[in-house]
């Protein structure tokens, strides 16, 4: 069985070392465009060095999936693997904001087992292990319960026409952060419809699932990990009673998006 004392040390020492080049924090941290529009720092490459070294450590027979990591599909015979983020929202991170995260899940057999979030510059550790519950510096979480769709409070800077009966509140820039949001009823509604990929979510779906809410590609259909190609269409982390209506009022936004983008 894994050592969870040792695994929830590895995670504290990422984002410590992720917060000591924080620009937050009074640091210069280099940074550039791995593609236009998609930035990465020093910061995300020390972390992910350091994660992939001790995790490697504590399980050595787990495969890797990472964000900074060119991809072994050897990872894809594991029945266990790493999934792993090691700066998510690093234009927030970049920034001098709060609102990034270090992510770590343990994936088995295609879904996650253990999940945490380190978030250092908001001072919050957030942990899930499958069938156990969620927590956030150690205090256990109970997700939105909202039972009407209009009002939801979401994440976001901007709302469409089609959802301005929804309530903006305050968004980070790390998604694993707004879903965890979602986890801690401080919102009732994440919603993506775009391409995104498995480590951006593995740890934060897991801590919202084992607070109570409901998990989702933007389709409404389960989220599966480890996969060959490592992304999905869309997101929907929600309260369960307004989740089927979500996914009805996305349904045609979805469709078209998805076959307009799909790479």
């Amino acid at each position: 069985m894994i050592d969870s004392h040792r695994l929830e040390q590895i995670v504290r020492e990422a984002g410590r070392i992720a917060y000591d080049l924080w620009p937050g924090a009074g640091h210069e941290v280099e940074s550039w465009e791995k593609e236009p529009g998609s930035p990465v720092c020093a910061a995300d490459l020390a972390v992910d060095a350091f994660l992939k070294r001790e995790l490697g450590l504590l399980l050595p027979a787990a495969g890797w999936l990472s964000e900074e990591t060119a991809d072994d599909r050897k990872r894809l015979n594991k029945d266990l693997i790493w999934l792993v983020d090691p700066i998510d929202g690093t234009r927030d991170f970049l920034r001098g904001r709060s609102g990034w995260a270090v992510s770590v899940a343990l994936i088995s057999a295609g879904r996650p087992l253990i999940g945490m979030l380190s978030a250092p510059a908001r001072g919050e550790e957030w942990a899930a292990v499958a069938g156990q519950g969620a927590s956030r510096n150690g205090a256990s979480l109970r997700a939105s319960s909202r039972k009407q769709f209009s009002g939801s409070r979401v994440p976001t800077d901007l709302l469409p026409p089609a959802d301005m009966d929804l309530e903006m509140v305050d968004k980070p820039n790390s998604i694993a952060l707004r879903i965890a949001m979602v986890a801690a009823d401080e919102a009732d509604l994440v919603a993506t419809l775009r391409w995104g990929f498995e480590w951006d979510i593995g740890a934060a779906t897991l801590i919202a699932r084992e607070a109570g809410a409901q998990t989702t590609d933007a389709f409404g259909q389960p989220l599966a990990y480890n996969k060959r190609d490592p992304r999905a269409f869309g997101l929907l982390v929600s309260s369960p009673d307004i989740h089927g209506v979500a996914v009805e009022r996305l349904s045609d936004r979805a469709v078209e998006i998805a076959q307009r983008t799909k790479g």
